[in-house]
């Protein structure tokens, strides 16, 4: 699956956290990012624990809008539980643009 931000991909290929284990490990244990960003179906908190590196995490509503922009998450942080969240976009550190901000639209296509 892509994610496009403005009629342009930002990422290709990213993974699907829709099952237990996929849920429980993402970016965990790794010395690098393995895939380009990780999408999780929740609207709860994100942990960043067991991790090596620093991520980028978008919070998304229900139509894909941006709830919340979280950038430059250390490894072995928690962070809240953001208002009408449906999924939880994590990304390596400075992958997203800084013109990407809250109240704006990404999309997702296979």
């Amino acid at each position: 699956m892509n994610v496009f931000y403005k009629n342009k991909v930002l990422l290709k290929d990213i993974s699907l956290a829709n099952n237990f284990w996929s849920k429980l490990s993402g970016y965990m244990f790794r010395k690098a990012p393995h895939v380009s960003g990780i999408l999780f179906f929740t609207s709860g908190s994100m942990q960043t624990t067991f991790m090596r590196f620093s991520l980028d995490i978008i919070f998304l509503n229900s139509e894909d809008r941006i709830v919340k922009v979280l950038r430059g998450v250390r490894p072995w942080r928690f962070t809240k539980s953001y208002k009408g969240t449906k999924t939880v976009l994590e990304v390596p550190v400075g992958v997203i643009p800084a013109s990407l901000t809250e109240g704006e639209k990404i999309s997702f296509l296979e």
